[in-house]
C-alpha cells in the first residue's frame, strides 16, 4: 500500500503520486498520517485521488477532527501503546457517530509503535516498544487479536532509519492469526523482502513518497512484494 499524506502537497499533486503508484501496481492507497489535516484538504485530496484510480482508498486517521467522507474504508484504529487514553479510545468515541452516519466501512486495527517511533510516537505519546523487546510486541499483538481487531499494524515511524526488526515480525506472526501490516523505514526492495519473509502480510511505503524517491524505488518495492 502507498501512503499519501494530504498535508505534504496540494490535492492535485497527491493525485499525481497516486496515479504513478497505480502504474507501478500498488494494491491500495492509504491517505492520512498528519496531525494538521483539515477537512477541506482531506476531502479534496480523496476526490482527486479517486478521480485517477479505482483502487481502494483507505483513510488512515490521526483523530476525529477530520473524517474522509468519500473514502472506501477507514481504519478504526487504536494506538495500543499510547500513554494517553484519547489515542486508545477517546478520539475513536468522538468520531464513531459521524462514521456511522456516513455509512463508512470500518476496519478495526491495533496500532503499535516500535522504536524509534519518530514523529508519530512523539505525537501519539507512545511508550514505544524497544527493538529488542519481543515479548512486549507479542503481548500487544495478542491484545489486538483478543480484542477482535481485524488487523495489526507495527509502525517504526515515517522516516525511521530501518524497518521493524525481522525477529520481532517473525515472533508476532507466529503468535497471531490476523493480518500483519508493517510500516516505517521501508525504503528499498531489500527492506520489503526482509519484512515479508519474516511474516508481514502488507507493506506500507510512505517514506519513499515523502523523500521524492517514488520513480526510482517504489516500482522495485512493489515488484518485490508481488514476487514473494
Amino acid at each position: 500500500m502507498t501512503l499519501i499524506d494530504p498535508d505534504k502537497q496540494l490535492p492535485e499533486a497527491s493525485a499525481r503520486i497516486a496515479k504513478r503508484a497505480v502504474a507501478f501496481k500498488t494494491d491500495a492507497i492509504m491517505v492520512g498520517g498528519s496531525t494538521g489535516i483539515t477537512q477541506e484538504k482531506l476531502d479534496k485530496t480523496i476526490e482527486c485521488i479517486k478521480g485517477v484510480t479505482d483502487l481502494p482508498v483507505i483513510y488512515f486517521p490521526s483523530g476525529a477532527n477530520a473524517i474522509a467522507q468519500r473514502c472506501d474504508a477507514i481504519y478504526f484504529m487504536s494506538m495500543l501503546n499510547s500513554l494517553n487514553v484519547k489515542n486508545v479510545t477517546g478520539e475513536q468515541s468522538k468520531g464513531a457517530l459521524t462514521i456511522r452516519k456516513l455509512g463508512l466501512e470500518t476496519i478495526s486495527m491495533g496500532y503499535v509503535i516500535v522504536e524509534p517511533g519518530m514523529k508519530v510516537g512523539e505525537v501519539g505519546e507512545a511508550e514505544v516498544v524497544p527493538r529488542d523487546n519481543i515479548p512486549m510486541a507479542v503481548g500487544y499483538a495478542l491484545t489486538a487479536e483478543m480484542f477482535g481487531m481485524d488487523l495489526l499494524y507495527l509502525e517504526s515511524g515515517s522516516g525511521a532509519p530501518e524497518p521493524v526488526p525481522s525477529d520481532m515480525i517473525r515472533a508476532v506472526r507466529e503468535s497471531v492469526r490476523i493480518p500483519l501490516i508493517i510500516g516505517g523505514g521501508i525504503t528499498s526492495s531489500e527492506h520489503a523482502a526482509t519484512v515479508l519473509r519474516a511474516g508481514g502480510d502488507i507493506v506500507v511505503t510512505g517514506t519513499l513518497v515523502e523523500n521524492g524517491g517514488l520513480e526510482s524505488q517504489l516500482e522495485h518495492v512493489v515488484d518485490t512484494v508481488h514476487s514473494i
